[in-house]
C-alpha cells in the first residue's frame, strides 16, 4: 500500500520542485538585477508657445499729397481700383475705401488662418500647431565610460532655462553619442505628432516610461535645478571594498543606455533605424533642432552611478524594443 502510495505521489513532485527551483534562481538574481538601475536625467523647457512672429505687424502710411494710400503692411494692396470707388467723392467715397479695406483684412487673415490649421508653412505660429514628439535611444558597450563622464560634466553644467542653453545641450549629447561610433550595438526610437494641446501628456508619458526603469535619479538638472544623490547600489570608488565578491555578483558593467526626448514645433522625423547610418542621422537631426523650435527635451541615462551595472538580462527586460545596428 505505501509502495503504490509513494508511486501515486512521486510524479506529483517533479513539477512542484522545478516551480521550487525556479522561484528560487528568479529570487536569488532579483538584487543582481536591481543593482543596474541608477540613471541621470537632464531636461527643461516648457510647452507654451515662443514669442517669435511671422509677420510684422501692419504699420500706417501717410498719404502723399496728391496720391493714393497703399494698403496698410505693403505687398498686397490695390492701389489701381482706387480710381472706380471715387476717392474724391467725399463721404461715399471714404465708406467705400473703409468697406475694400475691412475685405482684404478679412481675407488674408482667412488665408493666414488655413494655412496654419494646415500644418506646414505655418503650423509653428497657428494656436493649436502640430508638435512633434520624438524619442530616441542608443545601447552602448559599457566600454564607453567617457560617455558617461561627458554626460555627468553635462548635467553639472548646463543651462537647461533659456531656450538657447537647451538647445546647445542637446547638440553636446548627441556629439557625444556620434563620437563613440565603436560603442554602439543597438538604437531605435520613432516620431509621434500631435497638436499642441496634447503633446504635453505625449512627451510626459514617454519621459515616464523612460524614468520608471530607474530605481533611483542619482543625477538630475531638470530648469537648471541640479540635484545628486548617492546610489544606494554604488560600489565604493576609493578605499577597500566592503564585501569583495561584490564585484563577481554584480558582474561587468556589459551597457549603457542614452535616451533623447525632444518635443519640437512643426513636423519633423527620424527614420527608421535599422543600421549604424541611420543613428548617425538621427542623432544629426536631433543636434541641428534649433532653439526657436525646440521646446521641451530629456536626456536620460543609465547607469549614471560609479559601480551601477546594466547587464544584457536587464537590457533584454526594459529595453526588448532596440534593434541591432
Amino acid at each position: 500500500m505505501r509502495k503504490k502510495l509513494q508511486s501515486a505521489i512521486r510524479p506529483l513532485l517533479k513539477p512542484f520542485l522545478v516551480v521550487f527551483l525556479v522561484l528560487t534562481l528568479v529570487f536569488s538574481q532579483a538584487p543582481g538585477a536591481l543593482a543596474a538601475r541608477s540613471g541621470g536625467r537632464i531636461g527643461g523647457g516648457s510647452f507654451r508657445m515662443p514669442s517669435s512672429r511671422p509677420y510684422s505687424s501692419p504699420r500706417t502710411y501717410a498719404p502723399p499729397r496728391g496720391g493714393y494710400a497703399p494698403y496698410p503692411g505693403g505687398g498686397f494692396g490695390f492701389p489701381f481700383l482706387f480710381p472706380f470707388w471715387g476717392i474724391g467723392g467725399g463721404f461715399g467715397g471714404l465708406f467705400g475705401i473703409l468697406i475694400f479695406f475691412a475685405l482684404a483684412n478679412f481675407l488674408v487673415n482667412t488665408f493666414r488662418r488655413v494655412a496654419s490649421d494646415g500644418g506646414e508653412e505655418f503650423s509653428g505660429y497657428s494656436s493649436n500647431p502640430t508638435i512633434s514628439v520624438t524619442r530616441l535611444q542608443v545601447g552602448l558597450l559599457a566600454q564607453a565610460r567617457e560617455l558617461q563622464t561627458e554626460l555627468n560634466r553635462l548635467a553639472e553644467t548646463a543651462d537647461t532655462e533659456s531656450s538657447e542653453g537647451r538647445a546647445q545641450v542637446l547638440q553636446e549629447a548627441s556629439l557625444a553619442l556620434m563620437r563613440h561610433p565603436e560603442y554602439w550595438v543597438y538604437a531605435g526610437g520613432g516620431t509621434k505628432q500631435a497638436r499642441l494641446n496634447s503633446a504635453e501628456s505625449e512627451f510626459n508619458r514617454l519621459s515616464l516610461a523612460e524614468r520608471s526603469k530607474f530605481s533611483e535619479e542619482t543625477l538630475t538638472n531638470v530648469n537648471s535645478q541640479l540635484k545628486a544623490a548617492i546610489s544606494n547600489n554604488a560600489l565604493p570608488s576609493t578605499g577597500e571594498l566592503d564585501n569583495p565578491t561584490d564585484l563577481i555578483n554584480q558582474g561587468p558593467g556589459e551597457y549603457i543606455v542614452v535616451t533623447l526626448l525632444a518635443a519640437t514645433l512643426g513636423k519633423t522625423e527620424i527614420p527608421d533605424i535599422n543600421s549604424s547610418d541611420d543613428l548617425r542621422q538621427a542623432l544629426s537631426q536631433f543636434g541641428g533642432i534649433p532653439s526657436d523650435k525646440l521646446l521641451a527635451f530629456e536626456i536620460l541615462w543609465t547607469p549614471q552611478a560609479e559601480g551601477d551595472t546594466l547587464t544584457s538580462d536587464d537590457l533584454l527586460a526594459e529595453y526588448s524594443d532596440l534593434k541591432l545596428v
